[in-house]
């Protein structure tokens, strides 16, 4: 079993002898926006950026077994940079997902307002060892009439998921300075690790996150029973993640989450439910 933060850059982890072999790779780097991160610069030359994230997926893949699945989180300008690092580092593009935010469009300057980010899904190898069936229990649409018996299988379009920095309805899960701001304006939502992790992996898989932030990703791992490995460079954000692992906030336990996964096949395999 391999259960593990580790405060330091993801190369210094990725350069080391790793025994082994990741199967579910989440990797949500800083998007080079200029953002103010304590030990970050994020105002790279566009491309060392690039060159930098080529690097790490180089190390990622080798590091992987084949059939492992990577879901690489990035801005909707980007998608053409990540398919072409991807397939340089020799992934295979496999789709892409529209995360469509439950929230309002950012509006943009002359231009159309943005109202989605992509996740391009990826594997080491032609297919992946685990891709589990999900269906979820997706409400009616107003021009929808017939209730469905069995909810509906999850497509490329992912429009069920609130993100966290809308504001009121960003709820208890962003963790808070005293003042009331959100720490880490990027920080994922429980309910995108979870469908997440629900898709590609199973009880006891290895997931990765070389970004780990403010930790989602470990916190859904260990609640599903899969082995995890995440790497955070901030000593404040990796302090966070630790008391986050060691105490599960109500607002973080999937548990309530299971029932709108019910219609799933071996759902209560998939899920393993470990608190």
């Amino acid at each position: 079993m391999m259960k593990t933060i580790l405060n330091c850059d993801c190369l210094e982890f990725l350069n080391t002898n790793i025994v082994s072999k990741f199967d579910t790779i989440f990797l949500d780097p800083p998007f080079n926006q200029g953002k103010v991160y304590n030990t970050y610069n994020d105002t790279r030359n566009i491309e060392e950026y690039w060159q930098w994230l080529l690097d790490i997926l180089y190390k990622i893949y080798n590091n992987s077994n084949c059939g492992a699945s990577i879901f690489f989180m990035q801005r909707e300008k980007n998608i053409y940079q990540v398919i072409d690092i991807l397939q340089k580092s020799n992934w295979i593009i496999k789709n892409i997902i529209i995360w469509k935010k439950m929230a309002s469009a950012v509006p943009i300057q002359n231009n159309i307002s943005k109202h989605y980010q992509i996740i391009v899904y990826a594997t080491k190898g032609s297919k992946a060892n685990v891709l589990n069936k999900l269906r979820i229990d997706l409400p009616l649409y107003p021009h929808q009439k017939v209730p469905r018996c069995n909810g509906i299988s999850i497509t490329n379009v992912w429009d069920d998921i609130r993100e966290l920095t809308s504001g009121y309805f960003s709820g208890r899960e962003p963790f808070r300075k005293d003042d009331g701001h959100i720490i880490n304006k990027c920080q994922s939502p429980i309910k995108l690790l979870l469908r997440i992790i629900l898709l590609s992996s199973m009880p006891g898989d290895l997931m990765f996150d070389p970004f780990a932030g403010m930790g989602t990703s470990l916190v859904v791992a260990k609640q599903l029973n899969r082995n995890y490995i995440g790497c955070e460079i901030d000593t404040l954000y990796y302090n966070i993640i630790n008391n986050r692992l060691n105490i599960l906030r109500e607002c973080d336990d999937i548990e309530k989450f299971k029932n709108y996964y019910r219609y799933t096949n071996d759902i209560d395999i998939i899920w393993n439910h470990k608190k």
